[in-house]
């Protein structure tokens, strides 16, 4: 949306505040101070606002019937034009607020102005933010949730399929890519509960606080917050208009949601390198080089690791803006809305592309199952057998850091060496000890909740379905 210049021939700039000054905005000044060019997009949650409070009026015999008549004709032909893209945006008009009130004071005359009353611009956009706020957490939720279903269905295909689970990026202890499939799950679960939650907090109407102190009509908050869909109101007038931490709580949640995007895109650059190869991911969420004809890099993980650093800015951004404002509304509150809605359509992109990628990632269980041998996997499950031997847990710990050792200088795995020479660190040893030495071993035992045993992934992700 380019709003029209203001020196294109606007001679009714529609100000809300203009009698009281004698000289008007110069042109730079005008186009620093104006927020239509992105408060535009609230456009839509504005007109429902208005026409909830308009009723309000009505019904409180404030705004006579006919008024209201006019206000929701006038409206309703305001928010055609919009929709068909055939509204005039104005940046003399400032606001979304303004430009949609003049353009219906053009269509119904005075009754177009007498929208206003009872109301002022600080409690109008709040109400707007949180009315558009909601709606994204419902359409973020839903996002979230189809990466969730697309990685049940991988985590069950890949219930059984070995690879090496890490700590400190060294091999640590066998996994299946199920189970750590599904520890994505429960991130991204919690991060679907958080903005739920967040939501809570965000239903609450602000309208009524008009400027900051309330109005002296006998309006009825109830009513237009039941008509919106609030939960209730928000109690006190001067933290309505002037508190955004229900942005802030937000831009928290989408940082951390975004943050568990990065940490799965960092697995998938890696696991896609050679070096692991683990998996392959689809040619269409790939690039080339412009110099290197063999490369394939996986640019679309990159960026999603790239954008965690940007939806952090954005945070960062309302945190500072809020800090040392007094109460209760400033200006600088109108630089709330672009870290917000950037933060929003940042997040709604990335689970919409992420929820894709998924179906573009082709595990290879082979290059899994091989790196299992090089990192003494089943270290572990060894001292677990002997400790249900009878040796006290150090004392086995001890016992098989003696036996990697061995198996290290002799360039092999557990696996590979004789039940002799395993006897030579432990009398206890005997051949059953294989049973626990191979990667399928190793899983099969941990089958309590939580554990990696397919049977307990299986377990796992019929009630994650169930969740959902």
């Amino acid at each position: 949306m380019q709003p029209e210049d203001p020196k294109s021939g606007d001679s009714a700039p529609g100000k809300a505040w203009s009698g009281r000054f004698a000289e008007p905005f110069d042109e730079l000044t005008q186009r620093y101070t104006a927020s239509v060019s992105f408060d535009c997009r609230l456009a839509e949650f504005d007109i429902q606002g208005s026409l909830a409070h308009a009723r309000m009026l009505q019904r409180c015999g404030i705004l006579p019937a006919a008024d209201l008549e006019a206000i929701e004709r006038g409206l309703a032909q305001v928010a055609t034009e919009i929709r068909e893209g055939r509204f005039a945006w104005s940046i003399a008009r400032e606001d979304v607020h303004l430009n949609i009130e003049h353009r219906l004071t053009e269509l119904v005359g005075d009754a177009g102005k007498r929208l206003h009353t009872a109301r002022s611009r600080n409690d109008q956009v709040a109400t707007d933010i949180r009315l558009w706020l909601r709606a994204e957490i419902d359409h973020l939720v839903a996002l979230i949730r189809r990466v969730r279903e697309r990685l049940l269905d991988m985590a069950e295909k890949h219930a059984d399929t070995v690879m090496p689970g890490f700590t400190h990026l060294q091999v640590a202890q066998p996994v299946t890519f199920g189970h750590h499939l599904m520890a994505y799950f429960e991130m991204f679960t919690r991060d679907a509960e958080r903005l739920a939650d967040c939501r809570k907090r965000v239903n609450r109407l602000p309208l009524g606080a008009a400027a900051l102190a309330g109005t002296g009509f006998p309006i009825d908050r109830v009513s237009v917050a039941r008509e919106l869909g609030f939960d209730g109101v928000i109690e006190n007038s001067l933290d309505a208009v002037s508190d955004r931490d229900f942005a802030i709580e937000f831009l928290a949640a989408a940082a951390i949601a975004m943050a568990h995007v990065s940490r799965m895109s960092e697995e998938l650059v890696l696991w896609m390198n050679p070096r692991f190869g683990f998996v392959d991911i689809a040619d269409r969420f790939c690039t080339g080089s412009s110099i290197m004809p063999q490369k394939k890099n996986p640019d679309v993980p990159e960026l999603m690791r790239g954008k965690t650093g940007r939806v952090y800015g954005s945070l960062i951004a309302l945190l500072t803006l809020v800090k040392a404002q007094p109460l209760a509304y400033n200006k600088d509150n109108q630089e709330d809305k672009e870290p917000l809605f950037d933060a929003a359509d940042t997040l709604a992109d990335t689970f919409t592309i992420l929820a894709e990628l998924l179906g573009g990632v082709t595990p290879r269980p082979d290059r899994m199952r091989a790196a299992l041998a090089e990192g003494f996997a089943t270290a572990t499950d060894l001292a677990d057998y002997l400790v249900r031997k009878g040796v006290p847990f150090r004392d086995a710990h001890e016992i098989v850091a003696r036996a990697v050792k061995e198996a290290e200088i002799a360039g092999v795995d557990l696996a590979a060496l004789s039940v002799a020479q395993l006897k030579a660190f432990s009398p206890l040893v005997e051949p059953d000890v294989f049973e626990v030495l191979t990667p399928e071993g190793s899983v099969a035992s941990r089958r309590h909740v939580g554990g990696t045993a397919p049977e307990a992934v299986r377990a796992a992700i019929c009630r994650a379905r169930a969740r959902l």
